[in-house]
């Protein structure tokens, strides 16, 4: 892997890397980009990651380890920073404009927090919620209130310090609560003209970056700089993509937006104090009328220029516009200087609505366009990118050389599913380490898959239940649960649960609870997830049921986890107007929608839930799947051809024996 990855940036050649758990791949790129760097001090690398877990791992552990033997082996050591959106650390106009007067800050923040903490449950409808608590913090007498004081006076050390006042690195909170200390990147006034721009966190996290060799940012960070013409991050060389099996999801989240008649309306209000009456009172109106188009759509994908809710969001993008260009005039007197910060970021917030707006009004081939029924909020309309594939190779790999690795890239036993996703195509692939010159617009990459310390036909069973009856849409059935509780009894607990929805999960938990009543069954939604899964790693007996958050981002060796049952294969939702829009795309290319689109999106989740299981070289256990499509449906060898290469078989008595073997294993080693 190393190897390779020096390769690339030698001749700049992409490269994309499967690196199986437990191979070390944070150091397999590590030290070919640090002894790079070392050799071409003038030029920067960044590495993006999809989850914040990683990117603080690396910053702590992983990068500090490797820059120790970087420097012993060359004596030099190059610089790294850590880069984050701007909603990550506190603003100080934020901080400072709502600080506590004199008499509420003779209480500190740690002391409210305390008194939160130790408030009698039965001081008020809901416990700690009464302890008097001020500040401008819009929420009287309140828990967050006492949350956005420690958080202000956490800032205001990180300031003294020369912190970067990083969410991750603050005082217990709410989401709530850091809202009130942070600014959505739409609504910051920029450096120039906050009157804490030339002391504010973003920017100094921003300097570091630019004096760094190495930068560790995030898979959105990257799609937002290359979406606004390298913005975000600074200049650099090569990038490295973590996790680049979560790239296309991530870059698809940067890239879409959402417009609800309440956002228009939450807006609407806070321009008022700018606005006539007449327009003002336009601006609201629009959102009842976006209101009257939704309530009366269908909750799927619209095409038709004609449609109801087309039309609401021309009305608001007209609206919306007269609004920015009002809002955008200088005023005279006194007043002017008061309350411009607050006009400004009303006037950044009427410029977002419009922008949402004039792009859903656009029905862009680019684009797709859909109703969705929000269970508690309402109707709203969503706005998302057909493919990313464009936007990365016009904006990523056609100006850096690029790695993409992961543990999960070869689908189908091959990479090109992976590498057209990102905007590699097939017939640009080549074998030859060092290819010489590309053809005009062609882009060079290789796959390579450097395989796993772990042997799975030694250390995990596949169980394919091809006797148990196809999945029904109506719920999970009774044949399906009666496995599952055989399969939880076998393994003694210890069972990590991955269901195809929230309402499965439930039904199943409930099951194995009356049929093993000795059993400890955790279900998602029961409690926050960072909660269930510490008892599920503290508790091995303890069984963990949930949905698609568990599929990959849950960590657990040992045997705490002995046994994960897939009830369902995860296609995506046939309901689901992106994907549906993108197997429609691919079919009328003359491709396979279905195969490329939805069994593709199956085949990287059902790879991932296959490798919760195996997370170290001394793990044993079973992947059972509940589904019997994975043999008998035509699609069903693509499927088992992307998860890990476990010995198989379709005999649950195997399966429960080996289960129980593991169990009395256990029982003698105690």
């Amino acid at each position: 892997m190393a190897d390779a990855i020096a390769s690339t940036l030698r001749t700049g050649q992409h490269l994309l890397v499967q690196a199986g758990t437990g191979t070390g791949k944070s150091l397999g790129y590590l030290a070919p980009v640090l002894a790079h760097l070392t050799e071409h001090p003038e030029e920067r690398v960044v590495i993006a990651t999809a989850t914040l877990a990683l990117q603080t791992q690396l910053a702590h552990k992983d990068i500090p380890a490797a820059l120790d033997a970087v420097e012993q082996v060359t004596g030099r050591r190059p610089r790294h920073a850590v880069l984050k959106g701007r909603s990550n650390h506190a603003c100080l106009l934020r901080v400072r404009d709502g600080v506590v007067d004199e008499q509420e800050a003779l209480v500190t923040g740690s002391d409210l927090m305390a008194m939160v903490q130790d408030a009698p449950s039965g001081s008020g409808p809901t416990g700690a919620e009464t302890v008097p608590v001020t500040g401008g913090t819009g929420s009287g007498g309140s828990a967050v209130g006492a949350q956005v004081v420690a958080l202000r006076e956490w800032a205001e050390q990180q300031a003294e310090q020369g912190g970067l006042a990083d969410r991750d690195d603050a005082p217990s909170h709410s989401p709530r609560a850091w809202a009130q200390v942070s600014v959505p990147v739409r609504e910051c006034l920029g450096a120039a003209r906050c009157p804490w721009g030339e002391v504010c966190f973003v920017e100094k996290s921003r300097e570091r970056a630019r004096e760094a060799d190495l930068v560790v940012t995030n898979h959105a960070l990257l799609a937002i700089d290359a979406m606004h013409g390298g913005t975000a991050i600074p200049e650099y060389s090569a990038v490295v993509i973590d996790e680049a099996h979560e790239l296309v999801a991530r870059v698809t989240g940067a890239a879409s937006g959402e417009l609800s008649p309440a956002q228009v309306e939450r807006v609407a209000k806070r321009c008022l104090t700018w606005l006539d009456d007449d327009l003002g009172g336009e601006f609201l109106d629009s959102a009842d009328t976006l209101r009257i188009a939704l309530d009366a759509a269908v909750p799927e994908r619209i095409t038709d220029p004609g449609h109801g809710c087309v039309d609401a969001c021309r009305r608001v993008r007209d609206v919306a516009r007269r609004v920015v260009s009002v809002l955008g005039k200088g005023g005279q007197g006194a007043s002017q200087a008061t309350d411009e910060p607050e006009k400004r970021q009303a006037a950044a917030v009427a410029q977002e609505v419009f922008d949402l707006a004039e792009r859903m009004a656009a029905l862009a081939e680019a684009d797709v366009v859909w109703v969705v029924d929000r269970e508690r909020a309402g109707r709203e309309l969503r706005v998302a990118p057909l493919s990313v594939a464009g936007l990365m190779r016009s904006h990523v790999l056609s100006q850096h050389p690029t790695v993409l690795t992961s543990a999960t890239l070869q689908l189908g036993g091959s990479f090109d599913a992976t590498a057209g996703s990102v905007g590699l195509w097939p017939g640009e692939r080549t074998d030859d380490p060092d290819p010489g010159e590309p053809a005009e617009d062609a882009l060079s990459w290789r796959g390579i898959d450097v395989g796993s310390p772990f042997d799975y036909r030694r250390q995990g069973i596949l169980y394919l239940a091809r006797h148990l009856p196809p999945p029904r849409r109506d719920g999970i059935s009774e044949e399906t649960l009666a496995e599952v509780a055989e399969l939880v009894w076998a393994a003694g607990g210890r069972t990590l649960g991955l269901f195809a929805s929230q309402r499965s999960a439930e039904v199943a938990a409930d099951h194995v609870r009356r049929q093993l009543k000795d059993h400890t069954v955790l279900c998602q939604g029961e409690a926050n997830l960072p909660e269930l899964t510490r008892r599920f790693v503290e508790e091995p007996a303890t069984s963990l049921f949930g949905t698609v958050s568990l599929w990959q981002g849950i960590d657990v060796p040992g045997d705490t986890c002995e046994l994960v049952i897939i009830d369902k294969l995860p296609f995506p939702r046939p309901d689901d107007p992106l994907m549906q829009a993108r197997q429609q795309a691919v079919t009328e290319r003359g491709g396979n929608g279905f195969m490329q689109v939805a069994a593709t999106h199956a085949a990287l989740l059902m790879a991932q839930g296959a490798g919760r299981l195996i997370r170290r070289a001394s793990d044993r256990g079973v992947v059972a799947v509940l589904d019997p499509r994975l043999v008998t449906a035509r699609y069903g060898s693509f499927l088992r051809s992307s998860m890990p290469p476990m010995w198989s078989t379709t005999d649950r008595e195997v399966a429960v024996q080996a289960l129980r073997r593991l169990q009395e294993a256990r029982g003698e080693q105690a």
